[in-house]
């Protein structure tokens, strides 16, 4: 049972009735301009000579990358950055293949990495394609700061460190390590209840062909069909290269969040543990809100929908149904789960609130 809870953030606006499609990257401009415009220009006139640092914290599948990048389409790309360190090593591992690239990146690591184990052992490690437990956290390290001074000097979010326990003490040094002596550093927690996490996980699909992700229950397609044979329902592929290809659940996702509980356990782990760090301003970001203070707190097209489907037999059709999608919260409270972009509200108003802009 969780020992704590994250504060509730208002996004709605009273007295206001406008309503947005927040699927729509036109719409969904609007919208955050309309909920958090002045805050945003705040943080674009900032941007234009200023940084900051900011830790995203949270479970796996929490989305950490979603938050960033939404904070990245309000305010632009131009000054900002989303550092994820999984796709930092999935590219290094490309690197090391390509011949042409390997040797700069060796000759770049060489000059920062200080570590304990050899270059060669670095390379073996990611080649082997098990970095994920063995890779020293000196060598993440390394490749960071390399694929920061690629990207220049920007706001950072940093995704995926502190991975563990020994990772916490030197995320602390982190922006020193990076030369962000005299920058703002923040910390994001995200709070997501954990059926959240199971349900988004167990009703994932994906293209087999342009490998686009979508979720029977929770993120469908404009076409949705029925198979007879085994008495489900599936999602084709609306991108107009895939003929309508049908979607097919992700590997590994059927189990889901079980799959993945050591790792959910070790995030909140970290993130427990850093939720009593004194000195960081931090900043709360809630996916859930509770059913009972939902109507005065978020406006109802900011809540996730859930769909549910009916077959007729008779016009071989399916008929499409849309709800509030309602969870209970790791607290054991009947809640609302939130769509990201009132997530990414809350995000650019309490990162301004953070800088004192």
């Amino acid at each position: 049972m969780k020992d704590y809870e994250f504060p509730i953030f208002k996004t709605k606006i009273e007295g206001r009735n406008e309503k947005f499609n927040l699927e729509d990257p036109v719409a969904r401009r609007k919208y955050f301009e309309f909920k958090a415009g002045p805050e945003i220009e705040k943080l674009k006139d900032y941007l234009r000579e200023n940084t900051f640092v900011a830790f995203l914290l949270g479970k796996k599948n929490s989305g950490k990358g979603t938050y960033s990048k939404l904070f990245m389409e309000a305010v632009g790309h131009e000054h900002v950055a989303h550092v994820s360190i999984g796709d930092i090593i999935r590219n290094v591992d490309q690197d090391l293949r390509d011949p042409e690239k390997k040797a700069p990146l060796l000759e770049k690591f060489r000059k920062r990495y200080r570590g304990f184990i050899t270059v060669d052992q670095v390379v073996e490690t990611i080649l082997s394609r098990s970095q994920q437990k063995l890779l020293p956290t000196e060598a993440i390290l390394a490749f960071v700061e390399i694929e920061i001074d690629r990207l220049g000097r920007k706001a950072i979010f940093i995704d995926g460190f502190p991975r563990n326990m020994d990772q916490v003490s030197l995320s602390l040094f982190f922006r020193a390590l990076m030369g962000y002596r005299d920058d703002p550093d923040l910390f994001v927690f995200i709070d997501v209840p954990e059926t959240v996490i199971d349900e988004r996980m167990k009703y994932r699909v994906i293209c087999p062909i342009c490998k686009t992700p979508r979720n029977v229950r929770l993120l469908r397609t404009k076409n949705v069909g029925y198979d007879t044979s085994n008495k489900e329902y599936y999602l084709t592929c609306d991108n107009h290269g895939c003929n309508q290809a049908r979607m097919v659940p992700k590997e590994g996702d059927s189990a889901g969040i079980e799959s993945i509980r050591e790792r959910i356990e070790i995030d909140d782990k970290v993130m427990r543990t850093l939720l009593g760090l004194q000195g960081v301003p931090k900043i709360y970001l809630r996916n859930s809100v509770p059913v009972k203070q939902a109507k005065k707190s978020v406006d109802e097209y900011e809540i996730t929908p859930a769909y549910e489907y009916e077959y007729n037999e008779a016009k071989k059709s399916v008929r499409i149904t849309e709800k509030p999608w309602t969870v209970t919260d790791d607290n054991g409270q009947e809640s609302f789960s939130l769509l990201p972009a009132p997530i990414g509200v809350a995000l650019i108003k309490q990162v301004a609130q953070a800088l004192n802009l």
